[in-house]
């Protein structure tokens, strides 16, 4: 019976391995990461991530990123099966949205049962070795319960899954879990419009609480608590301990059915016609490490920002994803060693993994070196069109030179003090990025696309001491600015209004 599981996921292999990538996209990785005291790092276990960038003749196309924990296993059953049951000639054009969310949600329901396929023996052997009253072929007790260990870690772990569907130019996204969606919308003015597609499955998503609250589980409990079974994910693939032994855990125990499903929520589908821009899918390490450094609130503009940044420098994708990773992990890293306000947040991070798959965006015509660390500030200008006089205001973002500068292609310690301005070095009106960014939820609407047309019809007038209001509010930009390099305290003789 042992052979018979692993035999069906090397099938699934072989049928998929001929499915040729897609190379519209670039992914980029980074394994997870603890700092030590002299802000060296050392991984703790293996890379468990996963991703997935395939595509058809029929013109579909198929993208994934999954986030594993405690092993790689799930990640793997997750890739295969998800390949195999969409891309073998189950999809074709003719297809409706209902007839592609119903073929999603199988596929995933096929992902949890063929890997409980691949560990029924092994929990079958554990079951048994676990009862000490009855008679098994491994009598010593210590080597007994050295071989539950090994069993146990078998059968241990579980995954999260963002999954991207392209059919017939229209996007589908399935999720299972705590990873990330992005849509970047680029109009013709330079203004990006960034939209996370759906919610995380998590403690805190109120959608997901109301539905462990109607299992009869106290949803205040495990909002406090943070984490079930140890993963902050209240959806997620595999896991047979929350899966199949719920009603043994505190938290979960008074369930009527299993609380922690693998069902994905599926959005779409989204029109990709005359959509020029861009899709990130996100693992949870890659956003936890970016909010960890900087804070959630400007997370999504970031990322972006950064993505849009490379893409005007690059000519290889895959260049693109690595660079932006590597420079969210030396954003998380440089927090850490500044013991500033945010450090004790960033002392590890978990494995990171970004696609990137471009929708008519254009690449840059030559090679360059990529951007350099820093972070990407937010500052804020108003605009006003012909048809309102209400005042709005759209989001820029400003790239800060980080802790290090660049001389002829090499990455060099910066002597010079951190906060200080001088001249000759890189202002931020030099490293201001056409990526202006405007997020929004999935639910709400895209605007009349007409910023920054107009600056209004009257000119503003000056005050008694001769100087007008500023057209920029920079009152966002020089607070991170000073909360990142004075810990929260005056940025006198830094930046600001002087």
């Amino acid at each position: 019976m042992a052979a018979q599981p692993r035999n069906l996921m090397q099938s699934h292999q072989s049928w998929t391995d001929d499915l040729p990538l897609c190379k519209m996209c670039g992914v980029g990785t980074a394994p997870n990461c603890v700092y030590g005291p002299d802000g060296k790092g050392t991984e703790s276990h293996p890379n468990e991530d996963g991703y997935l960038r395939l595509k058809t003749e029929n013109g579909c196309f198929l993208y994934g990123v999954f986030n594993g924990y405690d092993g790689c296993r799930v990640t793997s059953v997750a890739s295969q099966c998800l390949s195999a049951e969409l891309l073998l000639g189950q999809l074709n054009s003719s297809h409706t949205d209902n007839d592609v969310r119903r073929m999603l949600t199988q596929a995933f329901d096929v992902v949890e049962k063929s890997y409980f396929a691949t560990i029924g023996d092994a929990l079958a052997m554990k079951a048994e070795l676990s009862n000490f009253d009855s008679p098994s072929q491994i009598e010593n007790p210590q080597e007994r319960l050295e071989r539950l260990k090994q069993l146990e870690q078998e059968v241990s772990g579980g995954a999260t899954a963002v999954v991207a569907l392209i059919l017939n130019n229209k996007l589908y996204i399935a999720n299972v879990g705590t990873n990330r969606a992005l849509l970047c919308k680029s109009s013709s003015d330079g203004q990006n419009q960034v939209l996370q597609i759906g919610r995380p499955h998590s403690t805190d998503n109120e959608d997901e609480l109301q539905r462990l609250a109607s299992l009869g589980l106290d949803s205040a409990r495990i909002r406090q608590a943070g984490q079930i079974g140890g993963q902050s994910s209240t959806r997620r693939l595999g896991d047979h301990r929350v899966k199949n032994n719920y009603n043994e855990i505190d938290l979960l125990s008074a369930a009527k059915s299993k609380p922690v499903i693998a069902e994905p929520e599926i959005h779409g589908s989204l029109s990709l016609d005359s959509v020029t821009g861009f899709l990130l899918l996100m693992s949870e390490g890659l956003i936890n490490a970016l909010e960890s450094a900087h804070g959630p609130e400007q997370a999504n503009q970031e990322i972006v920002a950064m993505v849009a940044a490379e893409l005007a420098q690059q000519t290889s994708l895959e260049a693109v994803a690595q660079s932006v990773v590597e420079r969210v992990k030396r954003l998380h890293h440089d927090v850490y060693v500044s013991g500033r306000q945010r450090a004790t947040y960033c002392s590890r991070h978990e494995d990171m993994t970004l696609l990137i798959r471009t929708l008519n965006y254009p690449l840059a015509d030559g090679a360059l070196t990529p951007t350099q660390g820093g972070r990407i500030y937010p500052v804020s200008v108003p605009y006003s069109n012909s048809q309102s006089t209400s005042k709005t205001s759209v989001t820029l973002s400003l790239v800060m030179p980080s802790q290090s500068t660049l001389t002829n292609g090499t990455n060099t310690a910066s002597t010079l003090e951190e906060g200080t301005p001088t001249p000759g070095s890189q202002s931020p009106t030099a490293t201001l990025q056409s990526t202006n960014t405007q997020t929004q939820s999935s639910s709400s609407s895209s605007g009349d696309g007409s910023l920054f047309r107009q600056r209004g019809s009257q000119a503003a007038q000056p005050d008694e001491t001769g100087r007008v209001p500023p057209y920029v509010d920079f009152s966002q930009f020089y607070r991170l600015w000073g909360t990142d390099h004075s810990d929260g305290q005056s940025t006198q003789g830094g930046l600001g209004p002087q």
